[in-house]
């Protein structure tokens, strides 16, 4: 591979592995700050344990993507200094928002949240995690504006004298339809990685044996919650998908070609349960259509037209010059896919779930704690897969219509250089792995109100379930029995 491959393949890397902890610091959030919120209503102490027991997963998560964000803004510098000289005028503003306004409001008052305890007024203290909450989606939509403007650029002029873009108009940066667009989606795709981590933890502790009634009373309230959570995310997730489809075909048509697999221009278009191309991906052998499906999808009419690869092809080819302006479609086609698999799959397991609750002795089944652990890691696929089509379909434009990707690389960076930086980020990245999936497993296997040196939940599989579920239906006083749980 060579400079520009290698710096894409680390780019893609560190904002994908970033991204794993970005949506649970933001569902995470917002979902702590309505569990303390409902304890200071009701004044039920389950719903105490529940904000700190999920409260130290988030703090852990925050180090994380604090750490892994740094890491990735340094990838301008390196490997895209050229990039960032065309566009530098146009990310300073946005970049600085998102460090000294939303990061510091994130930081501050999140520490105020995690000392605060018995120390601020308890009215006082919620603010201060609903404000992290708010720091979060503000620092997101911000990061989103770049993107956004990469996607579609807006509020800009072009100096012929420096070669270099100037920013004109920040409202228009600021309101961007595909912002604005992503932002909603985004946010919506948030609330479900976060739902989900309470969802499957909260499963896994329900589908074991040896924990007392006050504490399963505590994690069905969690269950129920998070499984709540992820289908009305996963509802937000399928309106502002569409609506990003809709203006996608009108601003990259290219790329909802590609992700469809769809050479000619249709009219009107079937979308594909599966396409098969040849091996190069740049022309189709055999694909199984739902009729007018996609022309509605596209553009909101049964009856719509879409245009196709090979058209678009040589449109582009006639406004920016000769060259391949057709992203690499397989990638395109199932990235696309496995994004709203992975995010269906998500859904149905939380319907699953609000089901299973109905039916405690369910619970016993030996298959339920496996599959809860696999749910958190669902939506964090489908928000992997989503980026990977998002960019991977914009290519090979850094900034649509204006800049190439090609273009973008520091000027004289050497392959080895590359070689080494992308072995190194994915050697600490391994290690950080490692230790967040670790924290995290410990923090998630003790119970709410048990003290450190106290053994974790579980143990043998075998026995004691029956007699476990039994308290289910214990007194339901109970259930509010004082938990104590300290940082």
């Amino acid at each position: 591979m060579g400079v520009v491959d290698l710096a894409r393949w680390q780019f893609g890397i560190t904002t994908v592995y970033h991204f794993l902890f970005v949506p649970l610091s933001i569902g995470l959030s917002a979902i702590i700050a309505g569990l303390q919120t409902t304890w200071l209503i009701t004044k039920a102490e389950r719903y105490l344990a529940l904000t700190k027991f999920f409260g130290k997963l988030f703090i852990v998560n925050f180090a994380m993507g604090i750490v892994t964000g740094l890491i990735q803004e340094f990838q301008f510098g390196m490997n895209w200094s050229a990039y960032s000289r065309f566009v530098g005028d146009v990310f300073g503003v946005p970049l600085a928002i998102e460090g000294l306004l939303a990061f510091f409001l994130e930081a501050t008052f999140l520490g105020l949240w995690v000392f605060g305890w018995d120390r601020l007024p308890k009215g006082v203290h919620l603010a201060c995690i609903w404000l992290v909450a708010i720091g979060t989606q503000i620092s997101a939509y911000v990061i989103l504006m770049v993107n956004a403007w990469m996607q579609h650029p807006v509020g800009y002029r072009l100096d012929p004298a420096t070669g270099r873009i100037e920013l004109t108009d920040f409202v228009a940066l600021l309101t961007n339809p595909t912002a604005v667009e992503a932002g909603l989606h985004t946010a919506a795709a948030c609330f479900l990685t976060g739902g989900a981590l309470v969802a499957g933890v909260a499963f896994w502790h329900l589908a074991r044996p040896g924990a007392p009634a006050h504490v399963l009373a505590a994690f069905r309230s969690a269950a129920r919650v998070g499984c709540s959570v992820v289908l009305v995310a996963a509802l937000g997730v399928a309106i502002t998908g569409d609506s990003m489809m809709k203006l996608m075909t009108s601003l990259q048509p290219v790329k909802v070609a590609a992700a469809e697999g769809l050479f000619h221009t249709e009219q009107p278009a079937g979308f594909s349960l599966l396409t098969l191309g040849n091996v190069a991906g740049d022309r189709e052998l055999w694909s199984f259509r739902v009729p007018e499906v996609l022309s509605f999808l596209a553009t909101g009419s049964f009856s719509g037209k879409v245009e196709g690869i090979n058209p678009l092809q040589q449109q582009y080819a006639a406004t920016y010059g000769p060259g391949d302006y057709v992203p690499n479609v397989p990638v395109t086609y199932w990235s696309f896919r496995l994004m709203i698999g992975f995010g269906m799959l998500a859904a149905f397991l939380a319907l699953v779930g609000l089901l299973l609750l109905r039916r405690p002795g369910l619970l016993a089944n030996r298959w339920v704690p496996r599959v809860a652990l696999t749910v958190p890691f669902l939506p964090l696929l489908a928000n992997s897969f989503g980026w990977l089509f998002t960019e991977g379909g914009r290519q090979p434009w850094l900034a649509f219509g204006l800049f190439k990707t090609a273009d973008g690389v520091s000027p004289g960076t050497t392959a080895w250089q590359v070689w080494f930086s992308l072995l190194a980020f994915t050697v600490v990245y391994a290690v950080l792995a490692v230790v967040e999936f670790g924290l995290l497993r410990r923090l998630a296997r003790h119970l709410p109100g048990a003290a450190e040196g106290d053994p974790p939940a579980g143990g043998d599989d075998s026995g004691g379930g029956d007699a476990r579920r039994a308290g289910d239906e214990a007194d339901p006083d109970e259930a509010d029995r004082p938990m104590t749980f300290a940082y």
